[in-house]
Formats: C-alpha cells, sequence, structure tokens
C-alpha cells in the first residue's frame, strides 16, 4: 500500500563489506555470488538479522555469468536472512549499488518495505568468457538433434576457429572506444593536466590511508579469506613516484595507472529501513538517505562519457532547493581523478552551466578539504558495482560522527550515465 503524499524517511542504519582487493589476486578462487553472501552476511551479523524476513534486497554485478541469473536470491540464501526475504537484481554500471539503494529508499518512503538491504560486487578475477555465435549455433543444432548420429553430425563441424575465446572488456560498444579512451578525450577538452590528476589520486591514497590508520574503516570492513585490509591503498606513494608512470590509454595522454582506478575485486552492502523499524529494535540511525537522481548523455555525439554527474547533480539541488555549497562531504567517485576534476570544472565553468544546464549562472567551486575525505575510488579501489554502497556507508558513518550535516554521493558510469544522491542528519 502506497503512502500518498506523505512519504517515510528513509533511515541508513550502516553498511559493511569485505577488503577491496586487486584482482587476480586474494579473491581468485571466488567469484560474484560468494563475496555478494560475504557482504550480505556481515550486515545481517552485525545489525542481529539473522532468521529475520526484510522486506527486499536489491543488488547487482556488472561481470556475471548466465548462471547468475538469480545472483541476489542465491546469496542472501546463504547469508542467514529468512529464506522468505526477496531478492532482486540490477545494474546500472558503476551505479548499480547507488541504484539499489534508491530503490530500496523509495519503497520503504512509500510503504512498500520497512526494512531492506542493498548492496552490489564484482569480480574481475572470475570474468564470463564465451566464445563466439558461430560455436555457440553448432552446439545448439548438437542439443537439439533427435538421436547419436545427429550430435555427432553436428559436433564435425567444429572448426579450430570456434575455440577463440571472446574476452569480456571495457570497452563502449558504440564507439570501440575504453573507459580511459574516453576519459583523455575528456581531459584534453576540459585541459586537466598530469600534475593535477596525480595530485587528487595522491589525496586519494593519503586519506584512505589515515583512514585505515585511524580506525575509521575497522567496523565497515569485515575479514575475507586472509584478507584484513583494502590492498590498493599506497599511504607511501609521492607525487614523484606518480610523476614516473607511463599514460596508460594514449601514447602523449596524462591518465596513467597511478590516477585511474585499478581493477579491483569485492562486495559492500548497507541496511535501510523506516526510522520506526530501525528504533523499534534498537539501532541508531547514522544517517537519512532523502534524494536521489539519474541522468544521461550523448556521448555519441559529442559529450564526455563520464559526465553525466555534471547534469544529475543540478537537478538534483533543484529537487532539494540547495546550492553546491550545502554540502559538508562531497563523495565523487573518482573512476579517474580527471573524471572528478571534469567535472568540478565544469560546475564551475559559467558558460556550460548556462549552455548545457540552462543555468543563469555557475554551481560553482567545492571546498576539496570536504571531498572523499576517507579516500576514494582511485586508493580504495573500484569494484564496479560494489562502489555505491561502499560509499553510502562511510557517509552514514562520517555523517553520525559529526552529529549533524549534509552529503553528496556522485558515480559516473558506463553508457554515458551518472547516479548522485543526497544523505542527511
Amino acid at each position: 500500500m502506497l503512502v500518498g503524499s506523505h512519504p517515510r524517511r528513509v533511515a541508513v542504519v550502516g553498511g559493511a563489506r569485505i577488503p577491496f582487493a586487486r584482482a587476480h589476486g586474494a579473491y581468485a578462487r571466488v567469484g560474484n555470488q560468494e563475496m555478494l553472501t560475504a557482504s550480505i552476511k556481515a550486515v545481517v551479523d552485525r545489525y542481529g538479522l539473522k532468521g529475520m524476513r526484510l522486506g527486499d534486497v536489491v543488488a547487482g554485478a556488472v561481470m556475471k555469468h548466465s548462471s547468475q541469473w538469480n545472483l541476489v536470491r542465491e546469496s542472501l540464501l546463504d547469508s542467514g536472512l529468512s529464506p522468505e526475504t526477496p531478492g532482486l537484481d540490477v545494474q546500472r554500471a558503476c551505479g548499480t549499488s547507488l541504484e539499489a539503494a534508491i530503490a530500496i529508499a523509495n519503497k520503504i518512503a512509500l510503504g512498500q518495505i520497512d526494512a531492506g538491504i542493498a548492496a552490489g560486487v564484482d569480480s574481475v578475477s572470475d570474468p564470463p568468457i564465451v566464445f563466439g555465435r558461430e560455436y555457440q549455433q553448432l552446439m545448439l543444432r548438437a542439443f537439439r538433434a533427435k538421436s547419436a548420429g545427429g550430435r555427432v553430425k553436428a559436433l564435425l563441424g567444429l572448426r579450430p576457429r570456434h575455440f577463440k575465446a571472446v574476452y569480456p572488456g571495457t570497452g563502449e560498444p558504440r564507439t570501440g572506444l575504453s573507459m580511459g579512451q574516453h576519459c583523455e578525450k575528456m581531459a584534453r577538452e576540459w585541459q586537466i593536466t598530469r600534475e593535477a590528476q596525480d595530485e587528487l589520486a595522491l589525496a586519494s591514497h593519503q586519506r584512505a590511508s589515515k583512514a585505515w590508520a585511524d580506525g575509521f574503516m575497522s567496523d565497515l570492513v569485515v575479514p575475507y579469506l586472509g584478507l584484513n585490509a583494502d590492498n590498493n591503498v599506497r599511504g607511501d606513494t609521492s607525487l614523484e613516484k606518480l610523476a614516473k608512470l607511463k599514460p596508460s590509454f594514449a601514447k602523449d595522454g596524462t591518465l596513467t595507472a597511478g590516477n585511474s582506478t585499478p581493477m579491483t575485486d569485492g562486495s559492500s552492502a548497507a541496511l535501510l529501513a523506516s526510522e520506526d523499524w530501525a528504533r523499534s529494535r534498537g539501532w541508531p540511525v547514522q544517517a537519512y538517505l532523502s534524494y536521489g537522481k539519474v541522468a544521461a548523455v550523448d556521448f555519441v555525439g559529442g559529450e564526455g562519457l563520464l559526465m553525466a554527474p555534471a547534469w544529475a547533480v543540478p537537478r538534483m539541488l533543484a529537487d532539494a532547493n540547495l546550492t553546491l555549497q550545502d554540502f559538508d562531504f562531497y563523495e565523487i567517485h573518482e573512476a579517474f581523478a580527471a573524471q572528478v576534476l571534469c567535472t568540478l570544472k565544469a560546475w564551475e565553468s559559467e558558460q556550460f552551466c548556462r549552455e548545457k544546464l540552462g543555468l543563469a549562472q555557475p554551481l560553482g567551486s567545492i571546498d576539496r578539504a570536504k571531498l572523499n575525505v576517507t579516500g576514494g575510488s582511485v586508493a580504495i579501489g573500484h569494484p564496479f558495482a560494489a562502489t555505491g554502497t561502499r560509499i553510502v556507508a562511510g557517509l552514514a558513518k562520517l555523517l553520525a560522527a559529526r552529529g549533524s550535516g549534509r552529503g553528496l554521493i556522485s558515480v559516473c558510469t558506463a553508457g554515458g550515465m551518472g547516479v548522485t544522491a543526497i544523505m542527511e542528519r
């Protein structure tokens, strides 16, 4: 039953995740289901949800095997939740788990459910590897054959070329360019220097390293398969070390392995609920998820592939009647340091805001001291679908520790889309 014009506030109770690991390393022998189960179970254990029936679990992965068509339901069945808890798979590239959180929040706000878990997972180490359509059709003919002779006849058509595997990639189907190549184009258009990118990357590592050293991550991250912390964080890096790295996507480019997110395995989850439901069980509300917005750009027609948050955020600010400066924390996903810098520069540009966003004046600048204060994706890593709820859980804790305030979340995605949200306390 919907609650009509009186939506309920959506509480973020908290979250948990496994350490994010460099691809083909610590988690090379497990896949999406095992990792997603681990993060959901961590939330179940932390908040005493064992045996409980929740309204829904919404989660997803960007890269998953065809056998994982019911990934979320299968994972939650091993998490300790009641088997009566439903599960929903969603996918919006790198914005998947933030989209999942917004979906759960909308259900809570409308009175459809009282509580649910949003989550995301991705394994670069266990990708779906397939074979070409010709091989597929040949095998299907063998499968459909009504006799052993028919199956043999079909299989006699096998040729060496059929065994050439098709590996997954992050290239855009409509352009053939990788995300990094697209971001190189953005960096050139917005005149983002290599030095500025390296400086942002350094800050990301330093802040993430400090967050771990200060114990901020201790109740957000649970050990998994012998890994106790994110293994990409480099607190000892420097501008000099970053400057020595070669460009990764163009011979004369500015994007490197040091100022781009690494290929990463991992999962994360967050528990959302109505205020009454949370408090009746003695769980303090860390923050509230109050607004969400999605936008897309015509990246084939010339807009930057990863620039959609530059559109989504001002539209969300209009919904909330806020300015860009009305925030205490800015959690902007660092797909690449250049992406963050392009977005910030767009919001400061009078021409962009007038011509692209239809605004009378630019959104303006932000206080960089409030940006990704516990580190961003460049340092922590980026399992595609897991980044959103990693940010939601971390931002909720920041707001709870502060006692009041407001945080902005911005996540760019493949396909020229962006997912954004506002959290408050």
